[in-house]
């Protein structure tokens, strides 16, 4: 197939000539410009050679000519007879009859630069609007805008923009004199860095009354300065207190334009044209106007899609953990990927709970659908889930609550999801799993086997009939590791999910138990970011380790009420060994009051618990299934303090049911220790993966 060369693109800070060469370097066609960009007539160019062009490097011909015939095209800057430096680019054409189109740019001297106002036009208007009004980045659109404007249609020009659009707030009804804007871009023809410092890209600005930028916000109208002497200059230096001002704009002409969309005054453009060039005119001006009109309109689209896009960040950054808490001994990792580029939210979630006692629970979820309404379904699951495994439900109970949750909410717009639930004991190195409708967990063990757990089948939340959720106990050696996610990463349109299972398992081979957790979770998504049809992605991956057996201690007390002295003394004991000694007249407090009430109101024998982990954890277990209540004693009352006491001492405390009864814990902070010290290291989890490898879209990728 014949390549097709691109056309020159219209500039009015140049001349430009087309010449047709052979594989020789003659010149066998001519643009009929030629005598106004190189001197020589059209038809005296024919059959020279294109070196004889050049006033010097001739020999660079033959460079050229070898690299048109491998099929590369070639841009340099070659020294013209006559007019000097010009900007040369060799395109091979195949097909053609021409071995290459030679395109010749020519800058314009200061005396021609603007003088043609059809010229002007034509390259502001033809190619470059349609260019970056394709982009949907606020900063990239204003840069992408003062490129076009210069050098086409001024010197330097400056786009200042309203505060609020940057801030993705709701925008105001109009812009006064008064408002506080940003000033997006600014460029120049001659990149002189003054005019950078002077008027700094990215300042948050106010326009000192009395200078025709804040005349053009009061009035919405563009402000035409035909020629600025050196008083206006240093007068409007003065309003600003910016010195290098006066310098800047002292003989130079200057439009400032509103930028206008649907009524709404977003901002102006500043254009200037220095000293020894046309000075502007009516008909710029009105040239400049339908200009920043057009540009007004792709710089709301700008605003309107990033208004939009932060409403959809914070909604998911809200609706995720900001935090994955879990023992000081399990190692978490996660990734989230909305299967949208363009909304970025969807009905993934996933979890990782510390729950007292050194256990942890860990969660994914999948809400059928995609965008904000998946979002929101999502939202409420995961908050009724967090506060489910914060009062010690089981994951098979906690999960029929969520299913009664959903079948309520089906009543009145339909939905369904699918979550596996599971809590590991860091203490027994048990793992307790529930799972609704989800695809199973895998768990690669510490001696290298790799299996996904068979788990009790139910159907997904919201599903009426079928089995009633159940879950299963595995015991779990350390170093074993599991790993949960939603069908996204196993399952698209280019592979079965056969595959996709297969394919995990193969990372989490045994070659996984010594290698960085981060380097799983990352190969777990390699290659994902190609595929634009996929599902939402949810994933989390934990190294399972018990605690360490010098941190915690066990007893077993008998039902007798000598038994609360013996606890007393235990606890002082095994607190002089940690090196906790300060805390020990507390401690012993909390323990007198918990045993106290297991002898009071459960029969048999107890155990009492210590664990020390971020706090200091006291449990004490017994074998009525009753739970305590937090109550306030009448002041005839001879009991009823207890747990009052405890609540105010301990950090937190709580109870939960065990197979043989219940257990009341408490928690005490240790000094110098930070009982929350397990927040991600993001800003919010996702958002590397957001920005890493999540390119802003443009129309046409839409």
């Amino acid at each position: 197939m014949a390549r097709k060369a691109n056309a020159s693109t219209p500039d009015s800070a140049s001349r430009t000539l087309v010449l047709g060469i052979d594989s020789s370097g003659l010149i066998v066609q001519s643009g009929q410009n030629a005598a106004g960009v190189v001197g020589v007539e059209p038809g005296a160019l024919l059959g020279t050679a294109l070196g004889d062009l050049l006033e010097e490097g001739a020999d660079q011909i033959d460079g050229v000519l070898e690299a048109i015939a491998q099929g590369h095209e070639r841009t340099a800057v070659w020294k013209i007879s006559g007019p000097g430096d010009a900007v040369v680019t060799v395109q091979p054409m195949v097909g053609s009859g021409l071995a290459a189109l030679v395109h010749i740019r020519i800058a314009l001297s200061s005396a021609e630069r603007f003088q043609d106002p059809a010229r002007v036009r034509r390259a502001l208007f033809d190619d470059p609007l349609t260019r970056f009004g394709s982009n949907l980045d606020l900063d990239q659109c204003a840069r992408a805008l003062a490129d076009v404007v210069v050098p086409h249609y001024c010197n330097v020009a400056a786009i200042v923009v309203l505060e609020s659009l940057v801030a993705a707030d709701e925008t105001p009804g109009g812009a006064s004199g008064s408002a506080v804007l940003r000033r997006l871009a600014l460029a120049t023809d001659n990149h002189d860095m003054d005019w950078s410092a002077t008027f700094p890209t990215g300042e948050v600005l106010v326009y000192p009354p009395n200078t025709p930028y804040r005349e053009c916000l009061d009035t919405a109208e563009p402000i035409h300065l035909r020629h600025m002497d050196a008083g206006a200059a240093q007068q409007i230096a003065d309003a600003w207190r910016r010195d290098p001002v006066k310098d800047l704009l002292d003989d130079v002409s200057m439009v400032i334009l509103p930028l206008i969309s649907q009524g709404v005054l977003l901002g102006l453009m500043a254009c200037t044209r220095t000293a020894g060039y046309r000075r502007f005119d009516a008909y710029d001006v009105e040239i400049g106007m339908e200009f920043a009109s057009r540009a007004a309109i792709v710089i709301d689209n700008a605003r309107r899609f990033s208004r939009e896009r932060a409403t959809a960040l914070t909604l998911q950054r809200s609706l995720l953990p900001n935090r994955l808490t879990h023992p000081t001994s399990v190692e978490v990792r996660h990734r989230y990927l909305p299967g949208s580029k363009l909304v970025e939210v969807g009905g993934d979630w996933y979890e990782s709970i510390a729950l007292p006692g050194g256990r942890v629970a860990l969660i994914v979820g999948d809400v059928a659908g995609h965008g904000v309404k998946a979002a929101v379904t999502m939202g409420r699951l995961r908050t009724a889930l967090h506060t489910l495994a914060n009062l010690d439900y089981p994951p098979a109970d906690a999960l029929h609550i969520l299913h009664e949750l959903m079948m309520e909410l089906g009543e009145q717009e339909p939905h369904f999801a699918t979550c596996v639930y599971g809590i590991y004991d860091a203490t027994t190195g048990t793992l307790e799993i529930a799972s609704a409708g989800h695809l199973p967990p895998l768990l690669l063990r510490a001696d290298g086997t790799t299996e996904y757990l068979e788990l009790p089948a139910a159907p997904p939340l919201g599903i009426g009939g079928g089995d009633p959720i159940e879950s299963r106990e595995f015991q779990v050696e350390d170093g074993s590791m599991f790993v949960i996610y939603t069908d996204g990463l196993v399952e698209s349109r280019g592979r079965d999910i056969d595959d996709g299972l297969a394919r995990l398992a193969g990372i989490f081979d045994s070659s996984a138990l010594d290698r960085p957790m981060e380097d799983l979770a990352k190969e777990c998504l390699a290659g994902v970011y190609d595929d634009h049809h996929r599902d939402d992605i949810a994933l989390l991956i934990a190294r399972l380790r018990r605690l360490p057996d010098d941190t915690r201690e066990s007893w077993t007390l008998p039902n007798d009420p000598a038994a609360v002295r013996r606890a007393r003394g235990l606890v002082r004991t095994q607190l002089d060994l940690w090196g906790l000694e300060d805390l020990s007249y507390t401690t012993e407090l909390l323990v007198s009051e918990l045993v106290t009430n297991a002898l009071r109101y459960s029969p048999g024998t107890l155990e009492l618990r210590l664990l020390l982990e971020r706090g200091l954890v006291i449990e004490v277990m017994d074998r009525s299934a009753a739970l305590p209540r937090l109550r306030r004693a009448a002041d005839d009352d001879e009991g009823g303090r207890g747990l009052l006491v405890v609540s105010e001492y301990a950090r937190r405390w709580g109870a939960r049911r065990t197979a043989l009864g219940k257990a009341v814990w408490c928690e005490l902070p240790i000094p110098g220790v930070d009982p929350d010290d397990t927040l991600v290291s993001e800003e919010w989890p996702g958002q590397a993966h957001h920005t890493d490898s999540y390119p802003l879209p443009r129309f046409d990728e839409a």
